[in-house]
């Protein structure tokens, strides 16, 4: 009897496989927002071993719940409605791990759509009327540059092209 009081408690269970707690982890972070492999490897990494959380990433990846495809498509549509041109969408994708192959293929800097992005990104911060003071539209040029906007398409914005 004395023998099972100085048991601490819980050695009779058995241990947890780590790859059983990566992929629960994984799944609670695919839950709240998709993420891009590279993001998940980043996060699990700091607190499980590295190759483990390879291969369970490897099996997420073919049964299909992580995906940079689809990661991508959230995030670029994600930006786009905030107001982010493609250079910014585009640097923040190569952080996130992002192919550039993939990257082009969502981002068609030749796309007209960018240009009614730009013009309303303007019309919500400086209104609709446009100005002459050329102090005025290098302080506009600068936020549309930090916002990621192709300096062309600035240009023709300022000028009243597009």
């Amino acid at each position: 009897m004395r023998a099972e009081r100085d048991l601490p408690f819980g050695d009779d269970e058995e241990t947890v496989d780590p790859s059983v707690e990566i992929e629960a982890v994984a799944v609670r972070l695919l839950a709240v927002r998709e993420h891009s492999r590279h993001e998940l490897h980043n996060k699990l990494g700091r607190g499980f071993d590295r190759d483990t959380v390879q291969a369970v990433l490897d099996q997420l990846v073919e049964c299909g719940l992580v995906s940079d495809e689809r990661f991508t498509e959230h995030y670029v549509a994600s930006r786009i409605r905030k107001g982010f041109g493609p250079l910014r969408i585009r640097a923040e994708l190569r952080e996130r791990g992002i192919d550039g192959d993939l990257i082009e293929a969502w981002l068609d800097l030749e796309d007209g759509a960018w240009c009614e992005c730009l013009r309303e990104v303007a019309r919500r911060r400086f209104g609709d009327e446009r100005t002459a003071d050329r102090r005025i539209q290098a302080k506009q040029a600068r936020f549309l540059q930090y916002r990621g906007f192709p300096e062309s398409l600035i240009r023709d914005y300022l000028w009243g092209v597009a």
